[in-house]
C-alpha cells in the first residue's frame, strides 16, 4: 500500500562515519565518494542519518568502488528499513514477553509518539521473529561469500527497548552487511556474550580479524575471552563522548548561567508587541534572535550548545552595539 501521508520530520540528525579510513584489501586510503542519508523512527524521535560512504579507488583491487558504509548504521537500522532496531526489539519484548496484542502494542507506540500504523506493527513483529530465526537458518549459505572475502571483522551490539526487557543481540559482519547471528537473551553478562560469540566462531570458515562494539565491560571480557589476540576496537562515537564528558558538563553549566542573563527577554518582547513602530520591530526580531539562540542545543560533543549560545549572544550583542554607534534606539 501506498504512503498516504508524507514522512515525519526528523527531531534528531547525527553523522556517522565509517570505521574503515584504509582498504582491507590493498591497504590504501578510502576516498569519501558520496554522502548516503536515511530517516529512522526510534523510540527517542525521528533520527535524520548522513552517511559519508568510502571507496577504494585502486583500478587494480579487488575491492575497487565497493562502497563501505559507517558501521554503527548497522546497529541502529536493519537494511532499507524504516524503523530502528530499538522499535523493533520493542514490539518482540512487548509481544512475547508482555503478550499484548497488535492493537495494543500499536497505542504504546502512539503513547511515545511513534508514528506508526497498525499494518507496520505486524510487519515489524516479523522481521523480530526473523532475526531471532537466524540462529535456526542454514550457517552454510553464507560460507561462499566468506571464503572470497577472506575475512570478517565482527560488530555487535545489544539493543534493549526498556529496563527490564530482554536484550536482543545482533552480530553482523562490517565488510559485507551480512547479519551473523541474532538472538534475544534475559541478562548481558560476559559469559552469554561469549556463547554469541563462540557459535559465530565456530560457524565460520574464514578467521575473525577484528571486532567493534561500545565499550560496555561485559563485552569488552567476552571478546578477551572468546577471541584472544582479536583487535577489539571501541566505537569512535562513544569514545569521544565519554571523552568529552567533563567538556560537556562544563559547558552545560555555561549555557545555564548564559540563560539566566538573558531571563528577561519575554518581558521585553511584550512591551514591544504593544507598539507599532520600526524601533519595536526591531526590538522584537533581537528579542526571537536570542530566544532561537536559547533553544539551540547544538549537536554535543562536537558542537559544544553552551559554545554556540555565547557565539550567537555576543554577535546580537554587537548587531546591538553597532545600531547604536548609528544614532539607532535600543530597547533590550
Amino acid at each position: 500500500m501506498a504512503r498516504n501521508h508524507p514522512k515525519p520530520n526528523a527531531t534528531v540528525q547525527r553523522t556517522l562515519e565509517p570505521a574503515w579510513l584504509y582498504c582491507w584489501k590493498c591497504g590504501h586510503p578510502m576516498w569519501v565518494t558520496y554522502h548516503a542519508h536515511r530517516r529512522l523512527l526510534t523510540l527517542e524521535g525521528v533520527l535524520d542519518l548522513r552517511l559519508p560512504i568510502r571507496q577504494c579507488r585502486q583500478p587494480d583491487c579487488s575491492a575497487f568502488k565497493h562502497p563501505v558504509r559507517p558501521w554503527e548504521e548497522g546497529t541502529l537500522a536493519l537494511p532499507q528499513a524504516e524503523c530502528g532496531l530499538d522499535v523493533v526489539a520493542f514490539v518482540g519484548a512487548s509481544r512475547y514477553q508482555a503478550h499484548r496484542s497488535i492493537p495494543e502494542i500499536h497505542q504504546l507506540l502512539k503513547q511515545r509518539d511513534v508514528p506508526l500504523c497498525e499494518r507496520s506493527v505486524t510487519n515489524l513483529l516479523y522481521r523480530y521473529e526473523e532475526l531471532l530465526a537466524l540462529r535456526l537458518s542454514d550457517h552454510t549459505r553464507l560460507q561462499p561469500l566468506f571464503k572470497k572475502q577472506g575475512r570478517v571483522v565482527l560488530a555487535l551490539d545489544g539493543m534493549q527497548p526498556d529496563k527490564g526487557h530482554e536484550v536482543l543481540w545482533v552480530l553482523r559482519d562490517l565488510l559485507s552487511g551480512e547479519v551473523l547471528l541474532a538472538r534475544s537473551l534475559l541478562s548481558e553478562t560476559a559469559q552469554d556474550i561469549s556463547t554469541l560469540l563462540q557459535e559465530v566462531k565456530d560457524n565460520l570458515p574464514v578467521p575473525i580479524i577484528g571486532v567493534v562494539s561500545d565499550g560496555q565491560i561485559s563485552i569488552r571480557n567476552a571478546v578477551a575471552q572468546t577471541l584472544p589476540g582479536v583487535p577489539h576496537q571501541l566505537c569512535q562515537f562513544h569514545y569521544l563522548r565519554e571523552a568529552a564528558r567533563p567538556i560537556y558538563e562544563a559547558d552545560r553549566q555555561a549555557k545555564k548561567e548564559l540563560k539566566m542573563q538573558v531571563r528577561g527577554i519575554r518581558e521585553i518582547e511584550r512591551a514591544a508587541d504593544r507598539e507599532d513602530t520600526p524601533e519595536a520591530l526591531a526590538t522584537k526580531a533581537y528579542c526571537q534572535a536570542v530566544r532561537s539562540a536559547i533553544t539551540d542545543d547544538g549537536h554535543p560533543p562536537l558542537a559544544a550548545p553552551g559554545l554556540t549560545l555565547h557565539t550567537r549572544l555576543i554577535a546580537v550583542t554587537d548587531s546591538l552595539e553597532r545600531v547604536q554607534e548609528k544614532g539607532g534606539a535600543s530597547r533590550v
